[in-house]
């Protein structure tokens, strides 16, 4: 029998909802959502918005007011133990009386391990944790394998006709996709803390890889204002130096980030004229904070970061039309002679975006 009520998890579910509004602004930080209440009545609510302000649980106290002593707060995640660039949100909900904290899931940052479930038990408050926690694992997943594997959640775009072909033999590839499609890769690119894409990407389409505020759904633009979006850290490979300032790529205020093996920004391995891939996206998980990295390029990178499953999550959107096999397919060879060597996806999403169809895939382990 569930020590969780409908009650809780009614409560629980609203502090997800809250936590979710903060998933394109908070990064590096987690999304993390609270709700306190009296009996049946919610007295405070809130959600943390970006890194320095204050945390979901701050928010809710503040808004609670004195009814929080005696209160019960449902948090989406473990409160913090430490002193950041904020107060620790475990010593805010014990000085202000909360008899109990239900959280959805321990935090998985190593400054905190636990360490705020127990602050708040020594303090006398009665705490559970494992609410709903499937789906606050799933709002923090950058985050989540950021902090238990050093790497972040890679998800990969690409865009196709029916009979898998991205571009016409000449190269030519605007618009495969409908303007619905287009748009909603904004919401995916608006969550993402950077974007990952080529020299050669960028030249042929003269690409600024920017999110554009405009395109994104309504429901978007009404919460935020384009000061509150975060605009991603554009990553580039540029082995061989290939971009120049007048590019539209940095006439938009977003840091941009080249790669090559020496003279750049990010400097990584080469072997035989590739760079290290596994190497670049730990040095932005630890170096830069990067939780999550969405990308756009062709088929060359697409298929080197398959092969070296660092893909999490494929992003496919397929167009109504057919292009024949003299275009260009979706990945460059992957030299598979028998069936049993081939790539296996598990379907988690599909539905029709505008004219086209989005599928998400992740890769399933044959281990």
């Amino acid at each position: 029998m569930s020590m969780f009520t409908s009650f809780d998890h009614q409560m629980m579910s609203h502090a997800l909802q809250l936590a979710q509004r903060g998933r394109f602004t908070t990064a590096p930080n987690p999304n993390v959502g609270c709700v306190i209440t009296r009996g049946a009545q919610i007295v405070g609510e809130g959600w943390h918005k970006k890194a320095g302000e204050p945390h979901a649980e701050v928010h809710a106290i503040r808004q609670a007011g004195e009814l929080t002593r005696g209160a019960t707060a449902y948090v989406t995640l473990e409160p913090c133990s430490h002193y950041g660039r904020t107060p620790p949100c475990a010593v805010g909900l014990i000085k202000a009386g909360v008899a109990k904290v239900i959280c959805a899931m321990q935090d998985p940052n190593p400054q905190v391990a636990g360490r705020g479930v127990q602050m708040l038990r020594e303090a006398g408050i009665e705490v559970q944790v494992g609410l709903l926690e499937a789906d606050a694992r799933a709002l923090n997943r950058g985050f989540l394998k950021r902090m238990q594997t050093g790497m972040p959640y890679v998800q990969l775009k690409m865009a196709a006709s029916l009979d898998g072909q991205t571009a016409l033999a000449n190269g030519q590839s605007q618009w495969i996709t409908s303007v619905a499609a287009r748009k909603d890769v904004q919401s995916f690119r608006a969550q993402a803390s950077a974007i990952l894409s080529t020299s050669q990407t960028v030249l042929s389409d003269n690409a600024s890889l920017a999110v554009r505020w405009h395109d994104l759904p309504q429901s978007i633009q009404t919460q935020y204002s384009p000061a509150d979006l975060r605009q991603p850290v554009r990553i580039i490979l540029d082995r061989q130096h290939q971009l120049y300032p007048e590019l539209a790529l940095y006439q938009t205020p977003s840091p941009v980030l080249r790669v090559a093996s020496e003279n750049a920004d990010l400097c990584v391995a080469a072997d035989h004229g590739q760079l290290d891939l596994r190497e670049l996206l730990t040095q932005l998980a630890q170096q830069h904070q990067i939780n999550q990295v969405w990308v756009e390029a062709g088929s060359q990178l697409a298929k080197s970061l398959i092969e070296q499953k660092l893909v999490d999550e494929i992003i496919l959107y397929l167009a109504p039309k057919l292009m024949g096999s003299d275009g260009r397919g979706l990945f460059g060879a992957l030299g598979l002679t028998q069936m049993a060597e081939s790539i296996e996806l598990k379907i988690e999403d599909c539905r029709m975006v505008g004219s086209d169809l989005r599928i998400i895939a992740t890769p399933t382990s044959k281990d």
